[in-house]
């Protein structure tokens, strides 16, 4: 029996690390939001790794920071250890990694919603989506409860129709073993809405008394001040450490002889996995050639004997599980907490969303995270944030916000997702974005935050902070760039034979000195140059935009290149019948995915350089025709009908 429950202007259905940042984004943005979760105590959950970045990763959780989302703030507050990636590579993928204790990352998160001006929190799962007309009006509890809403965020992540599988044995759950959203996933088909079927896994956890980590190799964190967010407080933290260790030709033995024995080649498993986060048999038997793996060994948390075996995600048996574990250097005698297994689960396919996550079948509705098709928390968060972001915007009435590929990793992420389409898990990397040197994690504040601000979500404070930073960049290079050296400075002569450099030859500029490879801008604090009262983050911006500033300035004149196709608008309701010349293959692609620009068009899977020259061709005719008959119209008056 249904009951009117009450009206909030924002639902988000599902509270893991997307559902947290579109509810808090959209709450923030003064929208009155409830957060259905099907268990309090697991809001923000971390079901397998227990850490936040890595490359591309990084950047997402830093460009979240940067617009007001809460993902880096609370990575800071819970870690075990922090450390910055790929140091010998240049600062395009570089990327901070933080290990996170698992249990104090959910209670400061929850801690964060259940403070939050707005923002209603409630158990119980969502079993109905009520959208008359295809305009989301409610949604519907298990219990009979009936929300009415403006804009609904799902964000269910692995739960929709999940299914556990260890070996042979298979049962209905979600992760961390909740129980698993079924009816949500009935729902949405009946809307209209197109699902696939995709897998995911997890390692074992074993017991940290049952490790023998004299023979492992000691992975510490780095001993520097790191931090993720722009504003948390720049303080040491204890660091706590991981271990390396790997696998062996008996490891890889047991796993071939029971292949047979696992659900992913038994035919068990039906769902697409992610090729780049592959099950451990998987990659026994695609890299054959390989005796040994890395498996790293990570805490799980201060409060808890729980050691994360990355690496090592499989559904094989629970015997196998432990034998291969008892083959691995230091695991002899390792006691399994809890058995690594698979989750099969449903989810949305992204080509049936807008750039800005709303499903273009249903007004109001968004989907983020792991329903869209993606792997990762950092994935999940971004697209929580833009979702919670543009259903608030809606709600408001105002334009949705959207980021280009140039502007942002998240903008990277959507166009993949809704542009290009996918068929194994998404995972984002370096790779995938084309303007990278621009898009780094030390200038996501540099990119963002205003944008942030504009749209109501990040604070005055950290637009101050942004202010203040903009100010002393501008004021320290503009010193450094006006700053004469004479080659007899003895304090520059100095520098330069300690470094190996090539002495002056004529006065320069301290910029064009810091230009050079061996000369850092420590080494031009340390004589005096630049004062040690700027901010190290400055620092670090001011030498990234000397070194590399003539490839930066590369990368700007491609991104004019790209924005003047992304500036070719295509109609919304353009009529791909009526161009003739098209191919079917892309009449398809673009009547289904419905590109926003010519930009967006030239990016789809299917979608040939020749459909996109007759696209051109017929839009240009039909601006002509329709400027045409507005002149005309002007002259003559319009037409009686």
């Amino acid at each position: 029996m249904e009951y009117h429950a009450g009206n909030y202007e924002v639902i988000v259905i599902g509270a893991g690390h997307a559902g947290c940042e579109a509810a808090l984004a959209a709450a923030r943005m003064g929208c009155k939001t409830l957060l259905v979760t099907l268990s309090i105590d697991s809001i923000a959950l971390m079901p397998c790794n227990p850490s936040v970045g890595g490359p591309a990763k990084a950047q997402l959780v830093r460009e979240i920071d940067a617009l007001g989302g809460e993902m880096a703030l609370n990575i800071d507050k819970s870690r075990l250890q922090i450390r910055m990636l790929n140091t010998a590579k240049g600062p395009a993928v570089q990327a901070l990694r933080a290990q996170a204790d698992k249990r104090r990352y959910q209670r400061e998160m929850t801690a964060t919603i259940l403070a939050q001006a707005k923002l209603d929190v409630l158990q119980g799962e969502v079993v109905k989506i009520i959208a008359p007309g295809g305009r989301v009006e409610a949604v519907v509890t298990r219990t009979g409860a009936r929300f009415g809403t403006k804009a609904l965020v799902v964000t269910t992540g692995t739960y929709l129709k999940g299914r556990i599988i260890i070996g042979d044995v298979t049962y209905e759950g979600g992760p961390n073993p909740l129980p698993p959203a079924t009816k949500l996933s009935e729902s949405l088909r009946e809307l209209g809405l197109e699902l696939g079927r995709f897998k995911t896994g997890t390692p074992p956890r074993i017991s940290r008394k049952t490790i023998d980590f004299s023979k492992m190799e000691e992975q510490p964190g780095d001993d520097r001040i790191l931090n993720f967010s722009y504003m948390s407080p720049r303080e040491k933290k204890p660091q706590v450490s991981c271990w390396l260790t790997h696998s062996t030709p008996e490891t890889h033995r047991i796993v071939r002889d029971n292949i047979h024995r696992s659900p992913l080649f038994t035919g068990v498993i039906q769902g697409v996995g992610p090729r780049y986060c592959p099950s451990f048999e998987d990659k026994v038997v695609r890299f054959a050639q390989k005796d040994s793996h890395q498996i790293f060994i990570e805490p799980e948390g201060l409060d808890t004997d729980e050691m994360y075996v990355q690496g090592m995600n499989t559904s094989l048996p629970e015997d196998v599980q432990l034998a291969v574990l008892h083959s691995i250097p230091g695991l002899e005698n390792a006691k399994i907490v809890r058995t690594g297994y698979a989750i099969e689960y449903d989810y949305v396919i992204p080509s049936q969303l807008k750039l800005s996550l709303e499903s273009r079948k249903v007004q109001g509705l968004f989907t983020a995270g792991q329903i869209n098709g993606t792997s990762g928390y950092e994935e999940a968060a971004a697209q929580g944030l833009m979702a919670g972001i543009n259903a608030a915007l809606k709600v408001q009435g105002r334009e949705p916000l959207i980021l280009k590929r140039s502007e942002a990793y998240i903008g990277v992420l959507i166009d993949d997702l809704v542009t290009k389409g996918i068929e194994e898990p998404y995972r984002l990397m370096t790779s995938r974005a084309e303007y990278r040197l621009l898009l780094r994690q030390d200038n996501a504040d540099l990119r963002l935050t205003e944008v942030g601000y504009r749209i109501g979500l990040a604070t005055e404070e950290r637009y101050r902070r942004l202010r203040e930073k903009v100010a002393q960049l501008t004021q320290v290079r503009a010193e450094l760039e006006s700053s004469r050296i004479s080659p007899s400075d003895a304090r520059v002569t100095g520098l330069l034979a300690a470094r190996g450099s090539t002495p002056l030859r004529d006065g320069v500029s301290a910029w064009e000195l810091l230009r050079r490879p061996e000369v850092s801008i420590e080494d031009l604090v340390a004589i005096g140059l630049v004062s040690d009262d700027v901010d190290a983050e400055v620092r670090e911006q001011l030498e990234i935009e000397c070194k590399y500033e003539g490839y930066v300035r590369k990368q700007l004149e491609q991104v004019t290149r790209f924005e003047k196709m992304e500036s070719r608008r295509i109609p919304e309701d353009l009529d791909y019948d009526q161009v003739t010349g098209l191919s079917n293959e892309g009449r398809l692609k673009l009547q289904t995915v419905r590109p926003e620009s010519i930009g967006q068009a030239s990016r789809m899977t299917g979608v040939s350089p020749a459909d996109i020259s007759v696209l051109m061709v017929y839009l240009e005719k039909k601006r002509r025709r329709t400027g045409a008959e507005r002149k005309s119209e002007q002259v003559h008056g319009p037409v009686a009908e």
